[in-house]
């Protein structure tokens, strides 16, 4: 199976790490990065020389005009997310693509939709739910083991300056609320076990060298009566990614890869634990892909969190600028 990245930052390289040891398990020796689409010819091509592929372009069409490439991988800035997505399936490509899917609902929706009526498997990459820790404290929900009231989640950590995870500058700008704000969220439904849910949400003002809203609060109440508080910040000097979850039975906390309760861990994760979480996801993609079937975290799957998004934006609307001095 032949893939395509579109990109060549710092997610990309955790794909194309991911397609390697895939190829290495059953059933998975027919991978290979075939072609890399990116803004700029130069790391475009130093890209597909390291990752081995055919092809190096900056032309997206180019891409997409290869009848050999069976899939895409969507690794650019947020807000190209949907528009890229939409070509790929449009020239026949299946699409993982990078969280989040799109910036507004309508969109979600119309790729949903074009993936059903072009017949393409349509993943997100909410790779949090591939992380050993919070999949048990989802497998706990689903056993009856914890019935969940409540979901405290946290997603802070510092982003004054424009560089990513690996301490990469940035040519864009990230979104606190549908790139971060969607990992959280999604988490919490997850989590939950929820469907859908009313929103409150406060929001800071833009400010900073970022001058984007740095600082984010999200309420979540599900039918079943469950609250869900979300708390975001590109802030904070000491950062924090945590979820605890309440229940009738007992509470869990996951932090620092760990989940535990009242008696002590319940799971540790020790080593790349993004890698193994990345593997898992896009061996899921491809698995859909090779079965022709949804898979597990497709546009359809991530929707409900994509829905209290875009409520947020709404309720938000345009938010004010800072005061003058």
């Amino acid at each position: 199976m032949k893939v395509a990245l579109v990109g060549y930052g710092s997610i990309a390289e955790e794909h194309a790490r991911a397609i390697v040891a895939l190829r290495e398990q059953p059933g998975g020796g027919d991978l290979r990065v075939a072609g890399v689409m990116g803004r700029l010819a130069e790391p475009t091509a130093a890209f597909a020389r390291e990752v081995g592929a055919e092809r190096a372009t900056t032309d997206l069409d180019d891409l997409l005009a290869d009848p050999t490439v069976e899939a895409v991988v969507v690794c650019s800035p947020t807000d190209l997310h949907a528009a890229q997505t939409e070509r790929a399936l449009r020239a026949g490509k299946h699409v993982l693509c990078e969280i989040p899917l799109a910036t507004s609902l309508a969109e979600t929706d119309r790729l949903i939709a074009l993936a059903d009526a072009m017949d393409r498997r349509l993943m997100v990459c909410h790779t949090q739910r591939y992380h050993p820790a919070l999949a048990e404290a989802r497998r706990m929900v689903d056993a009856g083991d914890l019935h969940p009231t409540s979901a405290v989640c946290r997603y802070l950590f510092g982003r004054r300056e424009n560089v990513n995870w690996k301490g990469r500058r940035r040519s864009w700008t990230d979104d606190l609320l549908w790139h971060h704000g969607c990992h959280a969220v999604d988490a919490a439904l997850w989590l939950l076990g929820a469907g859908e849910a009313t929103v409150a949400a406060q929001v800071a003002p833009p400010g900073g060298p970022l001058e984007i809203p740095m600082d984010l609060g999200i309420v979540l109440r599900t039918p079943r009566g469950q609250v869900a508080t979300v708390a975001m910040s590109y802030n904070t000097h000491l950062p924090a990614h945590d979820y605890l979850l309440i229940g009738e039975e007992t509470t869990v906390l996951f932090a620092d890869d760990t989940l535990r309760g009242p008696d002590g861990v319940i799971v540790a994760v020790t080593g790349d634990h993004t890698h193994g979480a990345i593997v898992r996801q896009d061996g899921e993609f491809f698995a859909a892909v090779r079965e022709g079937r949804e898979p597990a975290v497709s546009g359809r799957a991530v929707r409900p969190a994509m829905a209290v998004l875009q409520a947020v934006q709404d309720t938000l609307g345009a938010v004010v600028p800072p005061a003058a001095p």
